[in-house]
């Protein structure tokens, strides 16, 4: 019989009132730090870094900048810098030494319009090849940057004359299991969802989910693409096997309505790639786990492979708010440890308990 502190727990175990809207926090790897980014009421940018301590999250600095700042990542910094790349409303790309953040040390006017989403690639040990940063933005555009090379894209993804822009509201990185592939994944207002394989330079698969596409998430950029997970407007997510893509049908995939209300985030564990976490604007958390089935492709009647999607199994859920969480972390170090923040102006930091037995 299970009881039902069997199950994971999601505990908030720090609450911080901030004087800002935050946009995004993310884990500062390998530290016991976070940083919050966002927009004060006047019109500016905000820059803050907090340590865990005690049972309490301290600030230990806060920088202002010219524009608000919308998103951030780590993922095309190495360990030993651990340099933040930003977007803001004013359609620039920001790089960051943490250590000293009053001056970018990368920057570029990346899109003429805000930068709604932003992922990383290729540094902190994950992910073969160069470092890179990709950018969506409500231009419609998505852009692939090396922070080596200044004011140049390695690639960019518009639409073609004629065609409507639609507003890019998030993108992700993917398939970076050797020097040579990379996919980009973009999610859009209208509910397009686009795989841009890197290598070949081509929309290598496309479809349409009905709703706007809030955020995607591979379960593992440096791997084979194995899972994709789109989430939406109106509380319905998607999971896709991307590992079986068949030549009319695409990826197989599996869906969920579970919050009432926008699904803003999800967020794979670090530690373990079934396991992932959706956030919603009705200020709760789900927590999932991802069951594969017992054959993962089938051959259809042309003989062509053909993927065959899994279930989904919601292991705990946890209302936090009455406003939506807009953004959420693992962190890569700590099992269980995650920082979110949400439109009420307040940052949390959670622990996550029996994820191992999950």
């Amino acid at each position: 019989m299970s009881s039902p502190l069997s199950k994971p727990q999601i505990i908030a175990h720090i609450q911080k009132s901030l004087n800002y809207t935050v946009f995004d926090s993310k884990w500062i790897p390998c530290s016991a730090k976070f940083v919050c980014l966002g927009n004060f009421a006047r019109g500016t940018g905000v820059l803050q870094i907090y340590e865990v301590q005690h049972g309490e999250a301290q600030l230990i600095k806060e920088v202002e900048k010219a524009k608000p700042i919308k998103c951030g990542t780590f993922g095309a910094s190495s360990l030993q810098q651990r340099h933040i790349a930003t977007g803001d409303f004013d359609g620039n790309l920001h790089i960051w030494n943490l250590e000293a953040p009053d001056v970018p040390v990368y920057t570029t006017k990346a899109h003429k319009e805000i930068v709604n989403s932003i992922d990383g690639v290729g540094g902190l040990g994950i992910g073969d090849g160069a470092p890179e940063i990709v950018t969506g933005s409500r231009d419609g555009t998505v852009k692939v940057w090396d922070p080596r090379q200044k004011d140049l894209p390695v690639a960019n993804m518009e639409p073609v004359e004629g065609e409507t822009k639609r507003d890019c509201w998030t993108v992700a990185f993917g398939n970076a299991f050797n020097d040579q592939d990379r996919c980009v994944c973009a999610g859009y207002d209208n509910g397009d969802i686009k795989l841009f394989d890197l290598r070949n330079m081509s929309v290598r698969w496309e479809t349409n989910i009905k709703n706007g596409v809030c955020c995607v998430e591979f379960d593992r950029k440096d791997i084979n693409m194995n899972k994709l997970v789109a989430t939406s407007l109106e509380g319905k997510f998607h999971v896709f096997d991307t590992r079986t893509q068949h030549p009319t049908k695409g990826f197989a995939s599996v869906s969920e309505k579970a919050h009432k209300a926008t699904i803003w985030q999800v967020r794979h564990l670090p530690q373990n790639r079934d396991i992932f976490m959706t956030a919603g604007g009705a200020g709760n958390l789900h927590l999932w786990k991802y069951e594969y089935p017992a054959q993962r492709s089938k051959k259809d009647s042309d003989g062509a492979d053909v993927g065959v999607a899994g279930s989904i199994n919601l292991l705990q859920n946890a209302t936090l708010s009455t406003q939506p969480i807009a953004s959420l972390d693992w962190s890569p170090d700590k099992q269980g440890l995650c920082v979110c923040s949400g439109f009420d102006q307040t940052v949390r930091v959670l622990i996550v308990t029996k994820l191992n037995v999950a």
